[in-house]
Order: structure tokens, then sequence, then C-alpha cells
């Protein structure tokens, strides 16, 4: 087996969190453009350095990722399309880390974006077979099904299958909103940036298992990630 290449994060950029709607202004490209920048700043290198690019969205249409990066240039380099739902970015990132170990780039462009609808979580396309069908039959048949959105449903049902096997508490999942939060405050590309005690957060009404309105992470939002792996 050939020796694996040392992989490195050489720039990151990225854009500030955002609401639906709260802008009229920006658009995907735009995003995009604003995180890549940061990030080629950031390592000091030309677009032309490039060699692949993995770009991560879920709410688009196929090919986003090329739409995305032609305005940074026209190189020619091969663009892969990854939409995993909330492990996105993270796979995008990994394949990067991938060409990079396995020796068939030197520079890797790692790429996310998200430009979301109002509103909760919904399917796209109501004519086939949803693929977190077998998902929802299983938590229907252990906890039941609620008239709340139903990806709150399953995070809330994870967390209290969590306590069950592991002995997790809404203590914990509050220590951690309350690191969550006040590493917000000092984050000027945080959508949310209001500190709260631990007790006020524990005392927050709660929708489903230990998940209130400081233990959830908004799904409502727009915003863009870029690596550059060398």
């Amino acid at each position: 087996m050939a020796k694996k290449q040392r992989v490195f994060v050489v720039g990151v950029g990225m854009t500030k969190f955002e609401k639906p709607g709260r802008r009229d202004d920006i658009d995907y490209p735009d995003m995009v453009n604003e995180a890549v920048t940061k990030a080629l700043q950031d390592c000091k290198l030309p677009y032309q350095a490039v060699q692949q690019a993995c770009v991560g969205y879920v709410y688009g249409d196929s090919t986003c990722g090329q739409r995305a990066l032609y305005p940074l240039g026209m190189t020619g380099i091969p663009i892969y399309n990854v939409n995993n739902n909330c492990s996105t970015g993270s796979s995008a990132l990994y394949l990067a880390k991938q060409l990079v170990e396995g020796g068939q780039s030197d520079c890797v462009l790692a790429l996310g974006f998200e430009k979301m609808d109002r509103g909760s979580l919904t399917s796209k396309f109501n004519d086939r077979t949803n693929p977190m069908d077998k998902h929802v039959e299983i938590l229907a048949d252990t906890v039941g099904i609620e008239a709340a959105p139903i990806t709150a449903q399953m995070f809330g049902a994870a967390g209290a299958e969590h306590n069950k096997k592991y002995g997790t508490t809404p203590e914990h999942m509050a220590k951690i909103a309350y690191k969550n939060h006040k590493h917000s405050v000092n984050n000027p590309y945080s959508q949310f940036r209001d500190e709260y005690t631990l007790d006020q957060i524990k005392k927050f009404s709660t929708c489903l298992w230990a998940i209130n309105k400081t233990t959830v992470l908004s799904h409502f939002r727009w915003r863009c990630r870029c690596y550059c792996s060398f």
C-alpha cells in the first residue's frame, strides 16, 4: 500500500450565518465568493492553485457547485457536488482530505454553503420514496409522532435514547448550550450572539427531551464555509 501523504488545512474563510429573508441582496454565488476569497487570502494562494473542489449543499439544483465557483475562475478543475444532510460540509472536507492524502492532488478546495427556506425542514420531492421513511417508522414505533417539526422530534428522541444508553441528562445538554452561547458572543459570524447563564438555560421550557430554544440549532439559515487543504 502506498504511503499516505500528510494533509493540512492551510486556509479558512466563511460568511456570517443569516436568517432567510433577512437580506435580499445576496445569493449563494455571493456567499461562495466571499468565503472562498477569504480562504485564499488566509493561505496566500491564488485560485489557480486549486486542483479539485468538493462542494457541499443540500438545498439547490444539480451542479450548484459549478455555478458557485465559475465566477472565481474557469480553470477546468473537477468539481464534485456533495449532499449528505447535516454532515454535508464535513463530507466535502473528508473527500478533499482523501484526494490530497491519496496523492491525487496537492491543493483541494472544500466548500459548503446553504440557502434555506423559511420555516421547518420539509421534503422537496414528494413523488418518490423519502430517504427518511425508515427513521420516521422507528420514531413512530418507539416514542410516537407529535404535532411538531419531524427533525426536532428526531433530535429529541436521539437525546432521550442517549440518556437511556449512557446516562446523559438535560444538565449535560444545558452545559453544552451554555458553552456554545458563551463562545458565540465573541464570534462575529454567529447567527445568535446572546449569552445565557446556566440557570437561565435550564429554566427555559422544553418542547421535546431537553430541547429548548438554546439547546437546538436553528435550521433556518444561510451561510458558507470554505477550507483549502494542502
